[in-house]
């Protein structure tokens, strides 16, 4: 990017601003020759609108030293004084009268702005309005997982009980196969799909400005396949059912990720973070004051989602119950057969209408230029990202802890699930119930985990050790189980008391683990990252439980609390690693190096697009 101004003015912060932040093969010409320029002053040279002149004081009458010309296409003026205007510069010919040499040195040589702070921060056209936070927030009400995560599977394992009768097989894959197997195998299949669409869909979707076209069509998917369910509700079509149920699995999973996503680009495009980097820029604060407000930003967005998602779900249930009850679900086996591809349908109708201010307010804000074609972008991105994330130690070290204790806490939710089950005797009514408390628990506990952070202004490892250790405890009191009929989730009373405790202090986990990932993915990498974590997280929820399964079945009691042991100590080893490996400060600087190497990377290979540094 090249800025408008009369022969030889003194550029200005704010000025300098622009140009760290629009052209990115001045900042890594910069970056690289650093050393050579110390303590300059940078004019623009006389003769060219797209030359930088760098001198050793402030003698007007002495040559420069040395020249930075970037070959970039010029703006025109119209253009170039609108860059200048987004950020209130109404004179870019202006001088600083409190004296030029301090002001230059202040704007270019403080180490902390090598890295711009975000892309596209100072640009009011891409600014995150309230009625955007807020359809951000409608969407996650819609997409609650009541539809193809809750009622689906339900569906899809009730039609596959009916159509196996007594001898409890079907033909499936080449042999027959009891029910649990074929569940498996096809979890298997959507999970394999899903590594495939987030490898690939995840590695383009951070160049150009078409990612929210991802969403849109992967939840028009989703919708249909809800929809789909009100034609297969009879035990002969539960071939049909495998197809939705994998389909259903790969859509909820993928839109929920690209939708996640998309927060930490809407907390760093907010007018309290725009306040925050000027601030910074200025001087007034610090780098690491500045990483905290945008981390309390990227918390309250993920957070208030949640919480937000959590009382509209209630709403949601309440009304299902309601639909229940019309439907008599309990009066026959076809009705409640029915009755599950309606809620299904309903809860997908509910998804649609949220989603409509999401799709229409979204800003499509720019990504990273592809430089070119952006299929064989995605794939350089994704190589580049996979052969050089071992650079990203304490990134690797979360991705390591965020396996282990996903996987204990995956298994753990299906072990008392199971429990749970069998205790209130599968009655669903009592079960619609469980739900209603524990999702009231989990909206008070997230509003109180960000009401803490918030109050207290703590980190977001701080809040995350809390929720890891409260995985402990669980894990614990399931143990306790194994040899004592007394408590354990044995009774009644603890399937209640579980879902108060889960919902206060564990749930919290799928906002905050979700910010941890944005904590330690580099600028610009958010869907790669977010995806790559996915995929993490899907494997995690296959090997606990078939671990689980093999430790139920080498007991020869077939005591089903066995598990714990296993659980309890993955959650403790996890605990010990999280709290004691993962530094987010030190993953800031390792984010700030893999983003400077590629940008160098970038501007070598790039033809023509930087000449360097010229000496005169």
């Amino acid at each position: 990017m090249t800025l408008s101004s009369s022969a030889g003015a003194i550029l200005t912060p704010s000025e300098l601003r622009i140009v760290k932040q629009s052209c990115m093969d001045c900042l890594s010409g910069w970056a690289r020759h650093k050393e050579m320029i110390t303590r300059p002053l940078i004019r623009r040279a006389p003769d060219s609108s797209n030359s930088l002149d760098f001198y050793e004081d402030a003698d007007k009458e002495r040559r420069p030293r040395a020249t930075y010309r970037c070959s970039r296409k010029v703006k025109s003026s119209r253009s170039r004084q609108r860059d200048l205007g987004e950020i209130g510069v109404s004179d870019p010919a202006r001088l600083d009268k409190k004296g030029d040499e301090n002001v230059t040195q202040n704007a270019v040589f403080d180490s902390d702005l090598e890295q711009p702070v975000a892309p596209d921060q100072f640009d009011d056209n891409y600014r995150t309005s309230k009625w955007e936070i807020w359809a951000y927030y409608t969407y996650y009400i819609g997409n609650n997982g009541l539809t193809l995560f809750n009622f689906a599977p339900t569906a899809f394992q009730n039609l596959l009980y009916q159509a196996a009768g007594d001898s409890g097989v079907l033909p499936f894959a080449g042999r027959l196969r009891t029910i649990d197997s074929i569940v498996l195998l096809s979890n298997g299949i959507s999970f394999a799909i899903q590594i495939a669409v987030f490898l690939i869909l995840g590695s383009f979707a951070d160049f150009g400005s078409w990612r929210p076209n991802i969403l849109i069509v992967l939840s028009l998917v989703a919708y249909a396949i809800g929809f789909g369910w009100l034609g297969v509700h009879t035990e002969e079509k539960w071939r049909v059912g495998v197809g939705l149920y994998i389909v259903g699995l790969i859509a909820y999973q993928t839109t929920l990720t690209f939708w996640t996503a998309a927060f930490p680009g809407l907390a760093r495009n907010t007018a309290e973070l725009k306040n925050k980097a000027e601030d910074y820029m200025a001087g007034t604060i610090s780098r690491d004051e500045y990483d905290q407000a945008d981390m309390m930003k990227r918390s309250q967005l993920a957070n208030m989602a949640f919480y937000i998602q959590s009382v509209g779900e209630i709403v949601i249930l309440a009304v299902i119950v309601g639909i229940m009850f019309g439907l008599k679900v309990n009066a026959s086996e076809a009705n409640n057969n029915w009755g599950l591809s309606v809620l299904i349908a309903f809860a997908s109708g509910v998804w649609l209408l949220l989603s409509i201010p999401w799709f229409i307010m979204e800003k499509r804000r720019p990504g990273q230029d592809p430089r070119g074609n952006i299929i064989m972008a995605g794939i350089k991105q994704l190589y580049y990202a996979l052969s050089q994330v071992w650079k990203l130690k304490q990134s690797l070290l979360y991705l390591i802890g965020y396996f282990l204790l996903g996987d204990s806490l995956n298994t753990t939710v299906t072990v008392i699930g199971t429990l749970q089950n069998s205790i209130v005797a599968y009655n669903t009514l009592q079960l619609t119930y469980l739900l209603i408390v524990g999702i009231a628990a989990q909206g008070a506990g997230i509003y109180a985990f960000w009401f803490i952070q918030r109050r207290y202004n703590l980190g977001t490892k701080t809040m995350f050790n809390v929720i890891a250790f409260s995985i402990i405890l669980l894990d614990g009191w399931g143990m306790i189980g194994i040899w004592t009929q007394r408590f354990g989730f044995h009774h009644a009373w603890e399937v209640w008391l579980y879902q108060v405790f889960y919902g206060l202090f564990v749930c919290p986990w799928y906002s905050y683990s979700q910010i941890m990932i944005s904590e330690v993915t580099p600028r610009g990498y958010e869907f790669l990252f977010f995806s790559l974590f996915s995929i993490i997280g899907k494997t995690s929820s296959f090997i606990g439980p078939i671990v689980s399964s093999a430790i139920i079945d080498a007991t020869p009691s077939g005591n089903a609390s066995t598990p714990f042991y296993f659980l309890f100590a993955l959650s403790l080893c996890s605990f010990i690693m999280l709290v004691f490996c993962v530094d987010l400060k030190k993953s800031r600087k390792e984010q700030e190096a893999f983003l400077k190497e590629k940008m160098e990377r970038s501007t070598q290979s790039s033809d023509g697009s930087v000449t360097g540094l010229e000496q005169k």
